[in-house]
């Protein structure tokens, strides 16, 4: 997925944020062990949580300011 990130509409691209990478666990369990682990130390921008899609996701940035997104298809 991609998308225009133009300094006309307030974004500014650094290392780091230029990018999101995404994890889709297996589970529920190792969706929330891998966001706690990456959270740790850095920030929290989304919560992990039921989406209207059907998926438990969530997303952070690591205490690198690497960009996290987590989705899980596991049933609740």
């Amino acid at each position: 997925m991609g998308t225009d990130a133009p300094e006309s509409m307030g974004f500014k691209v650094n290392m780091g944020n230029n990018v999101y990478i995404n994890l889709n666990p297996d589970t529920r369990a190792e969706t929330k062990a891998l966001f706690d682990k990456l959270s740790s130390g850095g920030q929290v921008t989304m919560e992990l949580a039921d989406m209207f899609w059907g998926d438990y996701y969530g997303k952070c940035t690591d205490k690198f300011g690497v960009q996290w997104m987590f989705s899980c298809t596991e049933p609740a």
